[in-house]
């Protein structure tokens, strides 16, 4: 009564697709131009993968499922409003990514190979194996992506006088993008089975990425009487190099025959990114001729993260089919930001001190919870949650020597209701308070440039967002499901566009509150016995109220969403299919989005009894997922548009091998290190 469910094989259209790409054709779910993910028109959401946080945030976790193959994946598990057992992290809800498992006694794997080209080559592979005998199973995850992709985006500013809106000048910006990298994800572990009532388990996790982000970008520059006036052209350069390592002790027992159960889990995660950043900017006249000597600024921004973390559950059946949950849980996270950034100025190197920053952060969150679920009659189902968090803490820079030190500590409940009308249609109704804490990374106050004229820059003095969510829901034959949503959340953090001079940044801040209403309706039935039809479409109204540099604002909108797979059973062995999607126009924080949509076509074919498979797809066929925007508000004045490869042919292989029967399997562990690792490298 808490998920839906999207199994990932079953779209033939997945073929070496990337995890960002399955979740993007999910239902509610979106993915800007920044990679950043909302569901159902709100932001904050927690990505987890087996039902541990991904190892990244931000840019960096949008990097990580770029980089993870959808031939791992088994189900995506989509929680608007998540028991009380997981933490509270996640405005929106939580996204739980499920890689596939063997279950299988003896030696048991499975290979898969892709290729894909758009632009340019993009490859994928991945192997997966596990042993089982007696009371040892031992698995192993292994995957590896290369990609190379281009992006186009341009940017027309207007610098406005501050108290008529009069524009001054002209930017014309574009920036034409090429991204060029690696990803490996890996997993080992081994389960021991102690006794029939006990297990011991522990499992590694690594995720190693490195790439080039080199961006090619040209400023046009003019008067008020759109006058061309100078030009700037940059080189900018961003390297990276990061190191995750995991690792998770579990252990499970049963108490006796009636179900009783404890599980333990403690977590230790590293993160580790060695990132440079180069930048040469020129200048020339209208004419193209130079106007000024070319500078250059080198940074080394280092970023070191460790996440502790440890948590108990229990779980108690109770009579007539209810159960009794309860749980404690501790994390204490340390971040170690640096950056040294030096110009070039006369063939020397000298260090900017006011771009040069190192940042300190430490948070320790203590939790428990309690949930009850039941039936209360024959025809209706309760779950009744409470978890409470208490959270400390601070940051300092050491630069300037300035630092915070806060605490606080928030309760939040979670109910659920499912009414049984008859055997076709039931009524289900929940309520949930959930929060969302800034990224580390947006607490720092670095500079992150994009171009001469354009950086990214933290706010430690963001405070967390909450939100209070109501669903109210009917299904019909478990093929038709009809859901009306409400939301409001307070504090809400959105990057904001603010305009200095000729330069303009985005920073994260608490700029207003934001209310939702909603409409989504699931349809999943066989129009034939060869076809079946998948259509998921959702309405929602978003208005923000606030106050941006002191300047109000009353955005709002509603926007639709639509996202439809038809497949086609053309033969025992041969399967076709239509994937669609579009987008209304709409609000996504400050900007307004223009309307896209896109059309995905494939055919699988199943070879040597079914065991292997072979898929041939074509994604974005009209090549029409292309991103538009507008920013209006206070001395702020530009239009966006983004294009990014998104037309691409793929081919796959897929083969399972495997023997014996399926076995009684314990429930791997979730991993206690949750939101704490999905909110590395920021919002």
């Amino acid at each position: 009564i808490d998920r839906t469910v999207v199994n990932v094989d079953a779209s033939v259209t997945n073929q070496g697709a990337s995890a960002m790409e399955v979740l993007e054709k999910s239902p509610g779910i979106i993915v800007d131009k920044d990679g950043n993910i909302s569901l159902k028109g709100k932001d904050g959401v927690m990505v987890m993968i087996d039902g541990r946080p991904a190892q990244l945030g931000g840019a960096d976790l949008a990097n990580h499922l770029r980089n993870l193959n959808a031939s791992q994946l088994d189900q995506i598990e989509i929680m608007t409003n998540p028991p009380a057992k997981y933490d509270a992290a996640g405005n929106a809800g939580i996204i739980n990514i499920k890689t596939k498992k063997i279950k299988t006694a003896g030696f048991n794997g499975s290979l898969s190979l892709g290729y894909t080209q758009g632009r340019y080559p993009k490859t994928n592979e991945g192997f997966n194996f596990n042993y089982r005998q007696g009371k040892f199973n031992l698995f192993a995850n292994i995957s590896h992506g290369y990609r190379k992709n281009f992006e186009t985006m341009t940017i027309k500013r207007n610098i406005l006088q501050n108290s008529t809106r009069e524009v001054q000048n002209y930017f014309d910006q574009t920036s034409r993008l090429i991204i060029d990298g690696n990803g490996y994800n890996n997993r080992v572990g081994v389960d021991y089975l102690a006794s029939k009532n006990t297990s011991f388990g522990i499992a590694i996790n690594q995720s190693l990425s490195d790439g080039v982000r080199l961006n090619r970008n040209q400023t046009n520059i003019a008067n008020a009487a759109k006058d061309l006036q100078s030009i700037t052209k940059a080189v900018v350069e961003n390297r990276n190099d990061t190191k995750n390592y995991g690792v998770n002790f579990n252990f499970r027992t049963q108490f006796d025959s009636g179900g009783k159960e404890l599980t333990a889990e403690a977590d230790y995660v590293t993160y580790d990114a060695a990132n440079t950043q180069f930048m040469e900017n020129s200048y020339y006249t209208a004419n193209n001729i130079i106007l000024a000597k070319a500078d250059s600024l080198q940074g080394n921004l280092p970023q070191g993260v460790k996440i502790y973390s440890g948590r108990l559950d229990y779980y108690h059946p109770l009579k007539e089919g209810a159960k009794f949950e309860a749980g404690v849980k501790s994390s204490l996270i340390k971040t170690d930001n640096n950056a040294v950034y030096d110009s070039l100025q006369y063939g020397q190197s000298i260090r900017d001190t006011r771009r040069s920053n190192h940042f300190l952060y430490e948070e320790n969150i203590n939790a428990a919870y309690l949930n009850l679920a039941g039936p209360l009659s024959k025809k209706l189902n309760a779950q009744l949650g409470l978890r409470l968090e208490n959270t400390n803490m601070k940051g300092k820079q050491l630069t300037t020597g300035e630092q915070f030190n806060r605490q606080y500590t928030q309760v939040f409940p979670t109910a659920f209701l499912q009414y049984t009308i008859n055997e076709k249609n039931n009524l289900g109704l929940n309520y949930g308070r959930r929060i969302s804490r800034p990224g580390y990374s947006s607490l720092n106050p670095f500079i992150r440039f994009i171009d001469r004229y354009t950086y990214s820059v933290g706010n430690p003095d963001l405070i967390p967002q909450t939100s209070h969510n109501i669903e109210l829901s009917h299904s019909y034959k478990n093929k038709i499901t009809t859901t009306f949503n409400y939301s409001n959340t307070t504090d809400i953090i959105q990057g904001v566009i603010e305009q200095k001079g000729q330069e303009a940044y985005s920073k994260p801040s608490n700029i207003a509150s934001m209310s939702q209403f909603g409409l989504a309706v699931s349809i999943n039935n066989n129009l034939a016995k060869w076809w079946t039809n998948n259509l998921n479409i959702n309405v929602f109204r978003n208005n923000y109220t606030g106050v941006i540099d002191n300047t109000p604002i009353d955005f709002a909108a509603t926007r639709l969403m639509i996202n439809g797979t038809q497949q086609f059973k053309l033969s025992k062995t041969l399967t076709g299919e239509l994937n669609g999607g579009y987008r209304s126009a709409g609000l996504e924080g400050v900007y307004r989005i223009q309307s896209m949509g896109t059309l995905a076509a494939g055919f699988s074919q199943q070879l040597f009894n079914n065991k292997g498979s072979i898929r041939l797809t074509v994604r974005d066929i009209f090549y029409t997922m292309k991103a538009k925007a507008t920013i209006n508000y206070g001395n702020v004045d530009a239009r966006l548009s983004e294009v990014r490869e998104t037309r691409v042919v793929s081919i796959g292989f897929s083969y399972r091998f495997s023997k014996g029967k399926i076995p009684a399997q314990k429930k791997r562990a979730a991993g206690s290190a949750n939101e704490e690792q999905d909110r590395i490298g920021g919002n």
